[in-house]
């Protein structure tokens, strides 16, 4: 079992960058893929980046592409997402969650099901 708990959110400016972090425990992180979801209220859960166990492999969604840095640290249990250029239409909550197998798709209905452990998520507010 992992237990995965998420920080670093808040209210921000447009434009402005904030780092979330994801700090994992009762497993190492190491053995597990991880990603990082948002969802807007009022709209379905939206995956935004993954990396690998090794953190060689980054995918991520249009939407952060060239914006979101996904990182980990396997030594302190705690994967990252570095948030630059914030818009108004990244307000939304952030979750982690931790995956035991490889990625095999990346289709929007069905990439949330890979992950086998969640975070309970943290608040990002973009003001305009």
């Amino acid at each position: 079992q992992v237990q995965l708990v998420e920080s670093g959110g808040g209210l921000v400016q447009a434009g402005d960058s904030l780092r979330l972090s994801c700090a994992a425990s009762g497993r190492t992180l190491s053995s597990y893929g991880m990603g990082w979801f948002r969802q807007a209220a009022g709209k379905e859960r939206e995956f935004v980046a993954d990396i690998s166990w090794s953190g060689g492999r980054t995918y991520y969604a249009d939407s952060g592409k060239g914006r979101f840095t996904i990182s980990r640290d396997n030594a302190k249990n705690t994967v990252y997402l570095q948030m630059n250029s914030l818009k108004p239409e990244d307000t939304a909550v952030y979750y982690c969650a931790a995956r035991r197998f490889a990625l095999s798709t990346l289709e929007s209905t069905l990439v949330a099901a890979q992950y086998n452990y969640w975070g309970q998520g943290t608040q990002v507010t973009v003001s305009s």
